[in-house]
């Protein structure tokens, strides 16, 4: 195919368009099984929630003499974790699906586990777990989405980004206690 042609003339896309103009901007060059980018992405909602509920506790139980700066990571961490929900949510209704609030199952949805530990040593440790496992979660969602779904994609690539600076942030701090 030459550089600058269409897969598809204006007057065809323009047809497409507006037929099942209800999918809003899910349209037939789609290339996901949508379903199933739904339910993974209601895991992804469930894992940055946890993330969010696990960094508000150690956020409140960090005690002790360099906990202030590792407070306020803790805090930064919970307010990011909650952005990303929030992108994920919106996008899973773009795709027409509903978002997964439901304490209920939470835990068992999450790919990122809940453990509070019980000094800022394990509070760390445990962040800098859960950010590894979050890394690589996505890391695999990307290379399962490829080209179907360019959006998702994009989204989780900018999530991802943040992760990895979290799990750096905990090492340093996890360091530093050493």
């Amino acid at each position: 195919m030459a550089i600058g042609t269409f897969l598809s003339d204006i007057e065809t896309l323009r047809r497409k368009a507006r037929e099942h103009i209800e999918q809003g901007p899910v349209t037939d060059s789609y290339g996901a099984d949508r379903e199933r980018v739904i339910a993974v992405l209601n895991e992804v909602l469930a894992t940055e929630i946890v993330c969010v509920l696990r960094y508000k506790r150690h956020f409140y139980m960090a005690t002790g003499l360099s906990s202030s700066a590792v407070a306020a990571e803790f805090l930064q961490h919970a307010t990011d974790e909650q952005g990303h929900a929030d992108m994920v949510a919106a996008r899973i209704v773009q795709l027409q699906g509903e978002p997964n609030f439901n304490p209920e199952g939470l835990a068992t949805r999450s790919h990122a586990e809940y453990k509070e530990g019980t000094s800022l040593t394990d509070m760390v440790r445990e962040d800098l777990i859960a950010e590894r496992v979050a890394v690589a979660s996505y890391s695999e969602i990307i290379r399962w989405l490829e080209d179907g779904d360019p959006t998702t994609t994009q989204m989780i690539r900018t999530i991802l980004t943040v992760e990895e600076e979290h799990a750096d942030d905990m090492l340093n701090l996890l360091k530093g206690m050493d």
